[in-house]
């Protein structure tokens, strides 16, 4: 193990599994909510209406601290700002499990919304630092795979916990430990890259695009002046709220068409039933996106330039969008109950890959798009966006599930649609010298 971590070319893939195993957290952390929403939902008295201000405080939060995330790393480093980050999100967690009302819960949400983007502004700078761009978008999707791992695992262990512990409290609790001992491990393993390292990482792709590590950087000003930018931000702002969907709202829609179909069903019966395929979707999501990146990595092997590659990569997964137009309707069109979920599943699975696919890869979209002393400064901008789209999507998923729930899955099968669009006219490459010559 001590020479995993003193050799550079080693040290990075350790960098990588402990990012992964801390989203894995991360992303259980914040499934927490939704595989438990019932019980949640009946401890403190409240509706569906109740549950979705819970989420949008904690995406509202998310959405304030991912700019000033990307700040803080930029100028702190990966290093110390995540740590804060998984130290505070698994103290958050363990005080949602000690919360004796809702406003206290609620504020813990919130905490965990402020502290979860660390880990996301902090990850693609470590990336960008350790991995040359030909391995880039393999070595993010890897680490980011670990959001869709831990959307896998939190139906089993969380099915699990609530028959060992004597309340979902406890489950809270026991998740805010394990984050604990994760921010410990980051905090030995994570070392800045030495120079022979960046010599490589920070060299160009061969398109006549040339970088280093002291690339002078965009100011505030000269950054919103870029196109790319508000390209990305438009971008996060519109197809975001697909994968927050996913990941708030699709655990519980399965239980409801358990619940629908037979209301003698208690919350632990529907749990049992969706504890097992609940978490398919991001396991075939979390495969098909690195399989994706990977693929994007490959073109740029093969002589592509990289933020083409990339683009390409992410249109093509767009043919899978219109998919979620056909959900509304399959209650109709399947009788049993048990294949209506399957197929719901099933749709859901390829949305996945279509959302994972462009998560991976929009942060190795920025990371080939600006000086990498902008690059976590970007992502938090933008993944704000995407949280603050989130947000204002979420605010009217509750009503139209129950009564428009066509309009809002046709709104989904768009979404991404548009957003191809704004990626292939908008992104660019972009430099300082570029403005100061125009």
């Amino acid at each position: 193990m001590m020479k995993l971590i003193t050799d550079p070319r080693r040290r990075r893939w350790v960098i990588v599994a402990t990012i992964f195993v801390a989203i894995i957290c991360n992303y259980l952390d914040r499934q927490l909510l939704s595989v438990l929403k019932p019980e949640i939902l009946a401890e403190f008295g409240i509706d569906d209406s109740g549950y979705a201000w819970i989420v949008n405080v904690f995406l509202i939060c998310y959405a304030i601290m991912y700019p000033i995330s990307g700040v803080l790393v930029d100028r702190f480093g990966s290093k110390r700002v995540m740590m804060a980050g998984i130290v505070a999100w698994s103290a958050a967690c363990i005080g949602g499990g000690l919360s004796q009302n809702i406003v206290q819960f609620t504020i813990c949400r919130g905490i965990l919304g402020l502290a979860e983007p660390t880990i996301f502004a902090g990850q693609i700078v470590a990336v960008t630092l350790w991995f040359e761009r030909r391995q880039r978008a393999t070595a993010n999707s890897l680490c980011t795979a670990g959001g869709s791992l831990g959307t896998v695992i939190a139906p089993l262990l969380i099915a699990w916990l609530c028959r060992i512990l004597p309340s979902w409290q406890e489950v809270f609790m026991v998740a805010g430990v394990i984050g604990l001992v994760i921010a410990v491990t980051w905090w030995f393993v994570y070392k800045n890259p030495p120079r022979e390292v960046l010599d490589i990482t920070m060299a160009g792709d061969g398109s006549g695009d040339k970088t280093s590590a002291n690339d002078s950087a965009f100011g505030w000003g000269g950054l919103f002046r870029t196109r790319s930018l508000w390209g990305v931000l438009l971008i996060r702002l519109i197809s975001d709220p697909v994968w927050y969907f996913c990941c708030f709202w699709l655990p519980a829609y399965l239980r409801d068409i358990y619940s629908a179909q037979d209301a003698t069903l208690s919350m632990q019966d529907t749990l049992d039933k969706i504890q097992w395929i609940g978490g398919i979707p991001f396991l075939i999501g979390a495969i098909g996106g690195v399989l994706s990146s990977v693929w994007s990595d490959s073109m740029v092997r093969r002589g592509s330039d990289s933020l083409t590659a990339r683009k390409r990569m992410m249109i093509w997964t767009v043919a899978a969008a219109p998919l979620c137009m056909l959900v509304p309707y399959l209650g109709d069109w399947i009788g049993d109950v048990d294949m209506q979920v399957a197929v719901t599943v099933g749709i859901f699975s390829l949305i996945a890959v279509m959302c994972l696919s462009w998560l991976y890869t929009i942060c190795v979209v920025i990371a080939e798009s600006f000086p990498v002393g902008n690059v976590a400064s970007v992502v938090g901008i933008t993944a704000g966006a995407g949280a603050v789209g989130g947000a204002v999507f979420n605010i009217f998923v509750g009503d139209m599930l129950s009564s428009m729930g066509n309009v809002l899955f046709v709104i989904m099968g768009l979404l991404h649609i548009i957003a191809a669009l704004l990626l292939w006219k908008m992104v660019r490459r972009e430099s300082p010298e570029k403005y100061a010559k125009s």
